[in-house]
């Protein structure tokens, strides 16, 4: 069986055992109560047998997903809604009782009585919350969990653009803009379902709506009329529409007949549906309240800066991570890890920072290392020389704790006993460890609302970064993941540590579409490996591959329960992307236990958004005084304060590469800028045509990053001649331009608005750049066309703004010539990306080198893109990159009219290094005087309507901005 890293197809794994309900353990008593079956003892060291899991323990009990089934009732059908009465008036809003009018009891119990409440927290902010009077089995996600925004100033219902109107009974409300009159949201003609386990909302929407948001998943930008977005953390590779690792329930409407925008967020962690029709969007949760947040606009860039400042505006991040990042699961030594890091330097390929995935731990346990692949003396060494050399480090951390086993005295893991010691980790229903099982076996899995559990976290980062001296974390697997179906090591951890019944890291056989002609010679290699791996009979292995009985039940077991329900099994069955729709597979059961009781069911979907707080606050001792820096697979609203994402177990595709991109905006606007996917893809083969181009366009993502799976070819980009070349190219651009990119950065952590930016959000008015997903721009100065299929050596695009816009080519510098919403075709033959700069816009950069470090202690540029009237304006932000309070800083502002430049700094941040060049693009003539400051300048350029200059050091010595400068051209 060919494996593929944490996927659900891939994991065959252990058997249900006590977190399952008593339905399921009845179900399921004809099994063996061991899940492992080995001739040999657990605690014996004589043999030679590997210990293996059984395979039909990942088999959860069948459900056929509501949306699927036609017998299904719908709600709006079978309920009657409520009525309002006792409406009364506050300083900021209003609130009354909702009683029911009939009872439905359609996936649930019905609550009798709700609460309404309606506050306008302010003037671009409408505040809804709907929520049971009894709140005995309601889980209310605390404040000081997920952010909860408050009343900022006594605003007047006048002030606001939001004006909330009801009808009494049945209960509906509507939403309407006041400054166009335009119905925003509404609930006229559809019942508010309210029940223990299924809330069920409606929304009328406008024909021809453009809806953005609500994820993730793999999907194109915009989320059309028949998309079924389920909201529900998830450790799945990648399939396309469906849900993966993240949950993020927010939307933003761009209405084009008024040219507004609104946003809409509901603050819930259950269990979620989206379904998106015509004229319509229906939202159903599995529990909780409603707690629904309506933000003003009216542009798109306006919606993502109220929605991120309500749920925590993205940490800085450290100047460094935008640099390049290397990594793949299978740099099995750390002489290979050696290797490749020589191999970067010898093709002369930036190289920032190497990651390790699983290779490197002992037994894939967090907080090791395997002593005889990487020992420990010579892994520091590696470290040492990369810190020597100004690069960096970064570990993978795995979810899941090993449980040691009791009876195999050697058996010593002191970060499970210290967390045992704190009380650290989930429990089952009777207060039992849950033990489920990731990589190293049986593991237990940490608690992050337990009291005792980020202290145990911090030491156990602390220890270890004494032996590693790592520079970030890399979280995975944190949806959370379990490879079994329950507390499956519960009767069993005994027997650690065990393994998966599958071979490891076999050949992939998949390759890119085109591979057979760009890559034709090394087709028959790759056949010959092929037919050696499916003809070579696996190794026998003790495992278990059947039980007593096979008989599995599908009885889906949906019944309604009163107090919080059914918690395995809700009547209402979402439709969760994996074999069986069951909640709890390759996932921790739905009901297991946190320390104040909550029950996992509640909280599933912020378990990565709690080990990213956790490590976040972790690493502040581990390194005081530097920004942390995290890159988390599973994410949540405000996981942005802490860390980064990148897009996970993509696959070596061109469908992957394309939707790369509408990955990227998407978590732009969930407040989390430093996106990135595994460039040249991560599971399958790549080949040099995808990976050339991948290498080129992951250069103008925030997180750059090629990652790929163990059984793959390598995919380094000095695998190839012509990767190496392209990818030169495209990193020359990134790291010349990273003055301007970390800007963007510093900008998204004030503003919430990021880097990477879709067409749409720039120019809003425009409707025909309202689906544009195959190009994006960097901030609002430069425009990025990638080729995203295969075998072509051209590129079509869009040039926002024309004729009133001016955009020049980056390489080139000259003007493009395209007409109102005309698609340009143009040239980009294998190496080369389409990358223009928009007029009006200056860009500060620095003369790129092999790291950041490096790059930073070059000479200063300016390129100044003139608009029609020639204009031009930019900011440069500079600080030390690295500190976590930053006391000095310095902000340049930069002004092109009238034929000068103009620089005001400000700030107490010093630059020692000087001016080195100024480039203008779209001067009309060539100037006959050029001068800085006082001094004439004899020896420029002048071609394609552009002036450079260089060699400026000399009028410069005290530092580019140490003071005020002026550039002119006449």
């Amino acid at each position: 069986m060919l494996f593929a890293k944490k996927t659900a197809f891939a994991i065959t794994a252990l058997a249900a055992s006590v977190s399952a309900s008593p339905a399921h353990q009845k179900a399921t008593s004809t099994f063996s109560t061991s899940v492992i079956s080995s001739t040999a003892s657990a605690t014996s060291s004589a043999t030679s047998e590997v210990i293996s899991l059984a395979q039909w323990a990942t088999i959860g009990v069948t459900q056929y997903p509501n949306i699927f089934d036609p017998s299904a009732a719908d709600a709006n059908d079978v309920c009657s809604g409520y009525s309002l009465t006792g409406l009364k008036t506050t300083e900021t809003g209003l609130y009354g009782r909702l009683s029911l009018l009939k009872e439905c009891n359609v996936y649930g119990y019905d609550f009798d009585e709700l609460s309404l409440f309606v506050e306008y927290q302010s003037a671009e902010r409408l505040n809804i919350q709907i929520q049971p009077v009894d709140l005995t089995y309601v889980y209310i996600l605390p404040d000081n969990l997920v952010s909860k925004p408050g009343v900022e100033t006594l605003t007047p219902f006048v002030d606001s653009d939001l004006v909330f109107a009801y009808t009494a009974s049945p209960f509906s409300f509507t939403i309407i803009r006041k400054s166009t009159g335009e119905i925003l949201f509404s609930t006229a003609g559809n019942p508010l379902v309210y029940e223990n386990q299924f809330i069920q909302f409606n929304t009328s929407l406008p024909k021809g709506h453009f809806i953005t948001g609500l994820g993730e998943s793999i999907h194109g930008f915009q989320q059309e009329p028949g998309v079924n977005k389920t909201l529900y953390a998830n450790d799945v590779g990648d399939p396309i529409d469906a849900n993966i690792y993240g949950v993020h329930p927010i939307y933003v409407d761009q209405r084009y007949g008024t040219n507004t925008t609104h946003g809409v967020y509901l603050r819930n962690s259950h269990a979620q549906e989206v379904l998106i029709r015509e004229q319509s969007l229906t939202w159903r949760l599995l529990g909780g309240t409603l707690d629904i947040y309506f933000f003003t606009g009216p542009t798109v860039k306006d919606v993502i800066t109220q929605y991120v400042s309500t749920i925590g505006l993205p940490n800085l991040i450290p100047y460094w991570s935008l640099g390049f990042h290397q990594c793949r699961w299978g740099y099995q030594t750390s002489d290979r890890l050696s290797e490749v890091i020589e191999n970067f330097r010898k093709f002369d390929i930036p190289l920032e920072t190497i990651w390790t995935d699983i290779d490197y731990m002992d037994s894939y346990k967090d907080f090791t290392t395997d002593p005889h692949r990487y020992p420990l003396e010579k892994f520091q060494a590696v470290i040492d020389a990369l810190h020597a050399n100004h690069q960096h480090y970064i570990p993978i951390v795995d979810a899941a704790i090993y449980h040691p086993s009791p009876l195999n005295k050697s058996d010593i893991y002191p970060v499970f006993d210290d967390g045992v010691a704190a009380e650290a980790f989930l429990k089952n229903p009777d207060g039992s460890l849950y033990i489920g099982a990731v990589w190293p076996g049986y593991t237990v899995y940490p608690d992050w609302l337990a009291s005792g559990t980020q202290d145990w976290w911090t030491k156990a980062m602390v220890d270890w970064h004494k032996k590693v001296p790592f520079d970030g974390i890399w979280l995975d697997m944190n949806e959370v993941s379990s490879f079994c179906v329950g507390s499956c090591g519960s009767k069993n951890y005994t027997q650690n540590p065990v393994h998966p019944p599958f071979d490891v890291g076999g050949p992939a056989t998949t390759f890119p579409l085109g591979f057979n002609i760009t890559n034709s010679t090394d087709l028959p290699y790759y056949n010959s490996i092929w037919y050696t791996y499916t003809h070579t009979p696996s190794p026998s292995s003790t495992a278990s591959t059947t039980s007593t009985s096979t008989t599995v039940s599908t009885d889906p077991m949906n019944t309604k329960a009163p107090g919080k329900g059914n918690i395995n099994y809700p009547p209402y069955a979402i439709n969760h992307q994996q074999g069986n729709h069951d909640l709890a597979v390759h996932a921790v059961s739905p009901n297991a236990t946190h320390a104040d009781g909550t029950v996992d069911y509640e909280v599933h979907s912020l378990w990565g958004y709690g080990i990213t707080n956790a490590t976040y606050h972790a690493l502040l001792e581990v390194l005081p005084d530097k920004r942390p820096f995290i890159i988390s697979r599973s994410t949540f609203p405000g996981s942005g304060r802490w860390g980064g994402h990148w897009g996970g177990d993509n696959s070596a595709d061109w469908a992957y590469m394309y939707f790369s991109i509408p990955q990227a905006l998407s978590f732009g606007l969930f407040g989390i800028p430093m996106f990135g996917v595994d460039v040249c893809g991560f599971n399958g083969n790549t080949d040099m045509e995808l990976c050339n181009r991948w290498m080129q366009l992951g250069a103008f993502f925030p997180f750059y990053r090629n990652h790929n799976y163990l059984g793959a070819i390598d995919q380094e980009p000095y695998v190839w001649e012509s990767v190496t070349e392209a990818t030169r190219t495209a990193m020359a651009i990134r790291y010349e331009i990273l003055p301007y990119y970390y800007t963007l950065m510093y900008e998204a952590s004030k503003t919430g608005i990021p880097a990477m930016r879709a067409l749409s959000w720039e120019f809003p008015y425009d409707k025909s750049l309202a689906s544009v997903e195959t190009q994006f721009l960097v901030g609002e100065a430069i425009l990025v066309t990638p080729v995203l299929a295969p075998l072509v050596d051209y590129v079509k695009g869009v040039f926002p703004g024309v004729p009133d816009e001016v955009w020049y080519d980056y390489y080139t510098h000259e003007p493009v010539s395209a007409g109102p919403g005309e698609n340009v075709t143009l040239s980009a033959p294998l190496g080369h990306i389409n990358v223009h700069i928009r007029g009006g816009y200056i860009i500060p950069t620095q003369k790129p080198a092999y790291t950041t470090t490096e790059t930073r202690k070059n000479d200063w540029g300016i390129t100044v893109a003139l608009d029609k009237v020639g204009s031009a304006q930019g900011t440069l932000y500079v600080d030390d990159g690295e500190s976590v309070v930053v006391e000095d800083s310095l902000v340049v502002d930069f002004v092109a009219t009238h034929g000068s430049l103009y620089t005001f700094p400000r700030g107490t941040y010093d630059v020692c290094q000087p001016l080195g060049s100024i480039t203008v693009l779209g001067v009309d003539s060539r100037p006959s005087v050029v001068s800085l400051g006082e001094t004439i300048i004899s020896n420029f350029t002048y071609v394609n309507n552009t002036l450079s200059v260089g060699n400026l050091q000399s009028l410069t010595r005290a530092g580019a901005w140490a003071t005020p400068l002026v550039f002119s051209w006449k």
